[in-house]
């Protein structure tokens, strides 16, 4: 379990405050949740990168608030995509032994047999909702597609043995499928000028009629 240190600040803190905390490398959060009140803090951007890297996005952090360490997850953190930055992140305190929901990216291992003959893997979707004491949550689902052949579909229903954990989708949910390969259809002008040749081609075999019926005719 990684650690993750804070520093203390105001609950209403002024905009240029927060500007302050984010050009010094720190990012405001907000501590709540299990046995704690709404607490303001801020940690250091580096070293919650590391922390997540660690961790995981679903993992669990030991958060030093004023030298006592609280366990804690990460609900969410908000990204200024324009200044590559971190700008909020919330921090949610746990109790280890209670379950909670969170979102479980899954993961596809290996190519398929089916792609290989020229198929096509489709992924309908990129996460499922799982349900677990915190110590039990994976960080991924795993999806091994090696064997799957053209036309095969793992579903939600092929997934639920995989650890001490509930998913909440439901069974039938596709996971991952591999679809024939889409047959490539002629062009307009292709068939145009198919059809134009066939067209000649007829013209010419009545112009060759027509001809041979005025020679006969003359003899």
């Amino acid at each position: 379990m990684a650690n993750l240190a804070t520093t203390n600040r105001e609950g209403k803190t002024k905009r240029s405050e927060v500007t302050e905390l984010r050009t010094t490398g720190k990012i405001p959060a907000i501590l709540y949740g299990y046995q704690v009140e709404n607490t303001p803090v801020a940690v250091d951007e580096n070293e919650f990168i590391k922390v997540i890297r660690e961790v995981g996005r679903n993992g669990v952090i030991d958060l030093d608030v004023d030298g006592k360490p609280v366990k804690v997850m990460v609900t969410e953190y908000q990204f200024d995509s324009l200044k590559n930055q971190i700008t909020h992140i919330d921090f949610v305190a746990i109790n280890m032994k209670s379950e909670v929901t969170v979102d479980v990216a899954i993961e596809v291992v290996g190519e398929a047999a089916g792609v290989k003959e020229g198929g096509v893997l489709e992924h309908p979707i990129f996460e499922v909702s799982v349900t677990a004491t915190p110590d039990n949550i994976p960080e991924s689902l795993e999806v091994n597609v090696e064997d799957m052949e053209i036309g095969d579909t793992l579903y939600v229903s092929d997934l639920r043995s995989k650890g001490n954990f509930t998913i909440e989708n439901e069974d039938e949910e596709a996971v991952v499928t591999v679809v024939p390969p889409q047959k490539e259809e002629p062009e307009e002008g292709e068939e145009g000028e198919e059809v134009e040749g066939e067209d000649s081609e007829e013209a010419s075999e009545d112009s060759e009629e027509a001809s041979e019926e005025e020679n006969k005719d003359e003899e």
